[in-house]
């Protein structure tokens, strides 16, 4: 016999905190509509429900912040279909999921090498950064054209450039000024890593 949703989260509270931040990878869209003989865009398409119903979940758990990573750097290598699948898909979320982001109060932000997104798609997360700062509900982080060793990178890079600029010193370059220039930098570190 399953447990219903407000069954769980009873638990956990009784057992346990709350997690604060949780993390999620989500992958395995694509192989799972290849399995069930559907194209991977569909795949794609099921993972927007999925995101969905983890926003609702941390809205009624009382999580603060909730990052997915949804399209790492490597992505980029899939064929150019399907990546015009998961750009269209993008701004269909945009369209679809936005105003109720809103009304919710959750506030959306887009991390990542968003300069390589198409413009359609960069107009989307314009959109939906603007139209959901003010929430204070939820803090959703939607990793896109993101990899871990380039955001360290960009950090570095920005690290020496306050050297450089004589605003911080060699000696002050340590893992808590490293943490200032990661794009989840106002947030706490995740309690909880899910990868799908």
């Amino acid at each position: 016999m399953s447990a219903t949703a407000e069954e769980l989260l009873g638990r956990i509270r009784v057992h346990g905190r709350v997690p604060a931040h949780i993390a999620v990878i989500m992958d395995g869209n694509g192989r799972w509509a290849e399995r069930r003989s559907l194209p991977r865009s569909m795949g794609h398409q099921a993972g927007m429900t999925t995101v969905r119903e983890c926003v609702e979940g941390c809205l009624q758990a009382g999580v603060e912040v909730l990052t997915l990573f949804a399209f790492s750097q490597e992505n980029w290598q899939r064929p150019p279909e399907e990546i015009e699948a998961l750009m269209t898909l993008l701004q269909a979320y945009v369209a679809q999921e936005g105003s109720e982001l809103r009304e919710r109060g959750v506030a959306v932000r887009m991390l990542g090498d968003l300069e390589r997104l198409t413009p359609a798609a960069k107009a989307a997360v314009a959109t939906i950064e603007a139209e959901t700062a003010p929430g204070s509900a939820l803090a959703l982080n939607i990793c896109l054209s993101y990899g871990s060793r380039a955001e360290i990178a960009r950090a570095a890079r920005l690290l020496a450039a306050e050297v450089a600029a004589g605003r911080l010193g060699l000696a002050e370059v340590d893992e808590a000024a490293l943490a200032r220039y990661l794009y989840t930098a106002a947030w706490p570190d995740p309690d909880l890593l899910i990868r799908t």
